[in-house]
C-alpha cells in the first residue's frame, strides 16, 4: 500500500477510536471494533492500545504509530453518528476521506433541540429519577427545583474553570442545603434520597460500571483509572452533602435512608418514560430512538426488580445488567441503524449505581459502622452490574452468531 494511503488510514482509525472512547464505550470494545475496521481497510495486523484519555494505533508491528487524545465527552447524537461511520467503514461502503471529513465536523454539529428545551431536560430527568427513588409529591417538586439549580451550575462550570473543577462538591452542597432546609421546615420527608435525583445526572455511576467491566475484560489500566476517578468524584459529592448537614445542623432523624411512596404503583413506569424523554432532549438524540431506548430500559428495570425480589440487590443488578446489555445488542442487530451503546446508556441512570454510591459514601461519613456495610453492598452491586453487562453481551453475540450460521 502507498505510504500516503497508509498514513491516511492510520490517522482515520486513530480519530475514529478517539471518538468511540469519547462516547463512553469501554476500551476493550473499542480495540476490538477498531481492529475490525482496520482489517476492512486492508490492515489485518493493526495494533490498538486504548485508555480513557487517549489512543495509540499502528497499522502493523514495527511501523509508525499515531496517538490521539480524547477531547471531552460526546453527546448521544454524536455517538450515533460515530457508530454509523464505523459500521459503513467496516462494510466498505464509505470512503476514508469522506469518513474523516464527517468525523472532523462531528463536534460542530448543532444540537437537535433549541436551548430552552435542553435547559428543560435537566429538571425533567430529575423528576423522572425522583419518581423511581423517592416517589412523593413534595420530593418530586424538590427534585425539579434541584434540577434547575444543577443546570445553572453546569452552565457556570462551562464558563469558570474553578467552578468546573469543584462542580461535584458545589452542586451537592447547594442541592443538599435546599433539600435539608425544606426537610427541617417539615415540607418533605426522606431528604437523603430526594437530593440524589437532581444530582444523578452528574454522578459517575456509568463510569464506575464501565471501569468494572473493563477490569473484568482484562483492560487493567483503563478499568483502574475509571474506578479511581469515579471514587474521587463520589468523595467530592459526599463532601458537599456532609458540609450542608454540618452547616444546617441536620439531626440524625433526617439522615436515614427512608423511602417515601405517596404516588403509588404508576410512579416507576411513568418515571422511566420521563427519564428516557429527558435523556433524549438533553443529549440531542432523535425521538425515533425513544421506543427502543424505553424497551431496553424497561427490560433492565424489570429484570432488576425481579432479581431483587428473588435474592436482593446484587442479583437484581446482575440480571438488570444482563437484560440491558442483551436487549441493546439485539435491538442493534435487528435495526443496525440504532447504535447499541446509545440505546443502552439511559439504562445506567435507571439502574442508579451512582446514586447508591453517593448514598454509601455519605452514610460512611455520617455513621462509619453503617456506612461501611452500605459501601460493601454498593461495591457488590457495581460488580454485579459489570458482570451482567459482560455476560449479556457474550450471550447476545453467541445467539447472533448461531442465527447467522443458521
Amino acid at each position: 500500500m502507498q505510504p500516503d494511503r497508509a498514513d491516511e488510514h492510520r490517522r482515520l482509525l486513530a480519530y475514529l477510536g478517539a471518538a468511540m472512547i469519547a462516547g463512553g464505550q469501554p476500551v476493550h470494545e473499542v480495540e476490538q471494533e477498531l481492529r475490525a475496521v482496520a482489517t476492512a481497510l486492508g490492515h489485518p495486523l493493526a495494533q490498538v492500545g486504548a485508555t480513557p484519555t487517549g489512543l495509540t494505533l499502528t497499522l502493523e508491528p514495527g511501523a509508525g504509530a499515531t496517538f490521539e487524545a480524547i477531547d471531552g465527552p460526546l453527546r448521544m447524537d454524536h455517538s450515533a453518528e460515530v457508530a454509523h461511520i464505523r459500521r459503513e467503514l467496516a462494510a466498505g461502503t464509505l470512503a476514508p476521506a469522506e469518513a474523516f471529513g464527517r468525523l472532523g465536523a462531528l463536534r460542530s454539529l448543532p444540537h437537535r433541540y433549541p436551548q430552552w428545551v435542553q435547559d428543560l431536560s435537566w429538571p425533567v430527568i430529575a423528576v423522572g429519577i425522583a419518581m423511581l427513588l423517592q416517589p412523593g409529591w413534595a420530593n418530586t417538586a424538590a427534585a425539579a427545583i434541584g434540577g434547575v439549580v444543577v443546570m445553572l451550575l453546569v452552565k457556570l462550570a462551562g464558563r469558570v474553570r474553578v467552578a468546573a473543577t469543584l462542580l461535584p462538591t458545589l452542586a451537592a452542597f447547594v442541592v443538599s442545603t435546599g433539600v435539608f432546609a425544606a426537610a427541617q421546615a417539615g415540607l418533605l420527608d426522606g431528604p437523603l434520597r430526594t437530593l440524589l435525583a437532581p444530582l444523578a445526572v452528574l454522578l459517575p455511576g456509568a463510569l464506575m460500571v464501565t471501569g468494572m467491566s473493563e477490569l473484568a475484560a482484562g483492560a487493567m489500566v483503563a478499568g483502574s483509572a475509571r474506578l479511581t476517578f469515579g471514587t474521587v468524584q463520589l468523595l467530592m459529592f459526599s463532601l458537599g452533602v456532609l458540609s450542608a448537614t454540618a452547616i444546617l445542623g441536620v439531626g440524625p432523624e433526617l439522615l436515614v435512608n427512608h423511602r417515601v411512596n405517596e404516588l403509588g404503583w404508576w410512579a416507576p413506569p411513568v418515571g422511566l418514560l420521563v427519564v428516557c424523554v429527558g435523556v433524549c432532549l438533553n443529549e440531542g438524540a432523535s425521538m425515533r430512538l425513544l421506543p427502543p431506548i424505553v424497551a431496553v430500559v424497561l427490560a433492565a428495570f424489570g429484570a432488576q426488580l425481579a432479581g431483587q425480589a428473588l435474592s436482593g440487590v446484587v442479583l437484581g443488578g446482575f440480571l438488570g445488567g444482563i437484560a440491558g446489555s442483551l436487549g441493546a445488542t439485539l435491538v442493534a442487530a435487528v435495526r443496525p441503524t440504532l447504535p447499541r451503546l446509545v440505546v443502552f446508556l439511559p439504562a445506567f441512570w435507571v439502574l442508579v449505581p451512582g446514586s447508591l454510591g453517593l448514598l454509601s459514601v455519605t452514610s460512611l461519613g455520617i455513621d462509619p459502622g453503617q456506612g461501611a456495610r452500605t459501601a460493601i453492598g454498593v461495591a457488590a452491586v457495581i460488580c454485579a452490574l459489570a458482570l451482567g453487562l459482560l455476560f449479556g453481551t457474550a450471550l447476545a453475540q453467541a445467539a447472533l452468531g448461531r442465527l447467522r450460521r443458521m
